[in-house]
């Protein structure tokens, strides 16, 4: 097992928080963004893989997103882990390209983005926890093996929870910041 390191927690607890303003970034409210369709895995060659792994996506307009699959026999998972990816979106197929018109943000929809947002969220915040959890039995392992006093693993386990109530409150204000931009316009 590894020493406890504080930098490689933090870094980690980072890339949690990071990856969840990445997805947000893909919660559009009413405009077209291709960062919209960046979390969506597809099925194909009996695994699963990112859609940009297996496809183009662009903004040809400002309500229109536009998929160039690059596979043809792709197509069908591709639309259907659109389809099933709660995003509210309905592609067209025409044979080369799927094309996704941007729905208005009706009142309902507004709320299922805020609560996509909130599951997002949620799982920034158990990716944080787990780190915490690891760091946490580092530390006690690095006792066990009296590597550190019983004091240092007291004090070092105060800065991993620092760290993590730290991190926990990116992902809340990133959240809030969300919704209120998701309901409000």
């Amino acid at each position: 097992m590894a020493k406890y390191d504080k930098a490689d927690l933090e870094r980690r607890m980072h890339g949690a928080v990071e990856s969840f303003k990445h997805d947000l970034s893909g919660l559009r409210t009413g405009r077209a963004n291709t960062a919209l369709l960046e979390p969506i895995n597809v099925e194909v060659y009996g695994a699963m893989m990112p859609i940009v792994q297996v496809a183009t996506i662009s903004a040809p307009e400002p309500r229109l997103l536009s998929v160039q699959v690059w596979d043809k026999s792709n197509i069908g998972p591709v639309e259907k882990a659109i389809r099933s990816a709660g995003l509210g979106l309905n592609p067209i197929n025409d044979g080369n390209t799927l094309r996704l018109p941007i729905p208005d943000l009706t009142e309902e929809r507004r709320k299922e983005l805020a609560k996509l947002a909130g599951q997002y969220a949620e799982k920034a915040r158990v990716a944080i926890r787990n780190v915490r959890r690891d760091g946490m039995e580092t530390l006690k392992a690095d006792e066990n093996k009296k590597e550190i006093s019983e004091d240092e693993r007291k004090r070092s386990e105060a800065e991993v929870q620092k760290l993590t109530d730290e991190q926990i409150k990116a992902v809340d204000d990133a959240l809030a910041h969300k919704e209120k931009e998701i309901l409000n316009k």
